[in-house]
């Protein structure tokens, strides 16, 4: 699922959470041999910082670990003292079993990861195979069933009769063509093989890129922006996809005599866009639950609770673009706060 771990992801990240882990191990061993004057429990503890690395981060940087804590330990606790020498043949020994062990919890940790990630790829798989066969059967047996209507009884429809099912054909395609968007761009994300191609480009030409795939439900939606508003660097069809999905959670989630607003503004170096319903809203430990692959929320009175992929897709895609997207509990109703960077480009007007 696309949940927030504590996993560094960069390698800026990695080298920080190394040297931390590394530096807090080293300032507990010395405060250690000051109170037992034991080698054994200095190693134990440094044993443990390369543990600590080797399942937060790569290999590479559990073997530096491992050096660093090797040298370390022969300089500051072995005899004699701040030298890189050993007398001592049980603080030798000591030393070569804590590099053995070192190196086999590295490579035993990086095969734990893999075989994490495999069970969690097979895992999204199934989820994904269940949510097809569950939610595409819908949309295809509604248009099926419009299609063959109007193949056997069009002679005796109105025209009004059959511009009701054609309509109702186009919209279950429509929804089919999102779902499916939706769920490439969900694969994408999990295997890291989205592709990012940015432009600069005005937030509010996406937004009315949105309300016109809105159909009839853009006169639900009211715009209020702050202008000027700066141009970003970003993919239009990425992000209009993000903000369909959010705009359409919004919509499916309010009643249908509630609208929903889009406030547009500027905020120090970012571009802030908050979408607020009306709608059922939710507590704060679903607030961040919502994100997540499959996640539906229970209790709709007037829609379909949708697929549970639009609102992780979001974040997938807003995170692309180095931005943020959070849900806002709210008294009544909901907001979702998308925050984008902005570039060094004029402030303009967008369409």
């Amino acid at each position: 699922m696309m949940t927030i771990t504590m996993t560094p992801r960069t390698m800026g990240q990695r080298m920080l959470f190394t040297a931390v882990v590394v530096l807090t191990a080293l300032v507990c061993s010395y405060w250690l041999d000051l109170a037992l004057e034991s080698a054994v429990a200095v190693l134990l503890l440094l044993e443990l910082a390369v543990v600590l690395v080797a399942f937060y981060c790569e290999g590479k940087y559990a073997y530096i670990a491992a050096i660093i804590g090797a040298v370390c330990f022969n300089f500051l606790f072995t005899i004699p003292r701040y030298s890189l020498v050993m007398w001592r043949q049980d603080d030798i020994i000591n030393l070569l079993m804590f590099i053995v062990v070192a190196l086999l919890t590295s490579r035993l940790a990086e095969r734990y990861k893999r075989q994490q990630d495999a069970l969690k790829q097979a895992q999204l798989r199934n989820q994904i195979l269940l949510s097809v066969s569950h939610d595409l059967r819908t949309p295809l047996a509604t248009i099926i069933g419009t299609l063959s209507t109007l193949k056997e009884y069009q002679a005796l429809l109105s025209k009004v009769e059959t511009d009701e099912l054609l309509d109702s054909a186009t919209q279950e395609s429509h929804r089919l063509h999102q779902y499916i968007e939706n769920l490439l761009q969900a694969t994408k994300l999990q295997h890291g093989a989205l592709k990012v191609n940015k432009e600069e480009e005005s937030l509010l030409q996406v937004v009315s890129l949105v309300l016109s795939r809105l159909g009839e439900r853009a006169s639900r939606v009211v715009i209020e922006a702050k202008q000027p508003l700066p141009t970003l660097s970003l993919s239009s069809s990425l992000i209009a996809q993000a903000l369909f999905n959010v705009v359409d959670n919004a919509l499916r989630y309010s009643p249908l005599d509630t609208q929903v607003t889009l406030h547009l503004y500027s905020q120090q170096n970012s571009v802030v866009l908050d979408v607020q319903d009306q709608g059922i809203g939710f507590s704060v430990e679903q607030a961040e639950q919502m994100f997540e692959l499959f996640y539906s929320q229970k209790g709709l009175k007037h829609n379909d609770s949708g697929t549970g992929l639009g609102l992780a897709v979001a974040r997938g895609l807003i995170a692309a673009h180095q931005g943020t997207i959070e849900a806002i509990a709210q008294p009544e109703g909901s907001v979702f706060r998308i925050t984008l960077p902005m570039t060094s480009g004029e402030p303009h007007c967008g369409a």
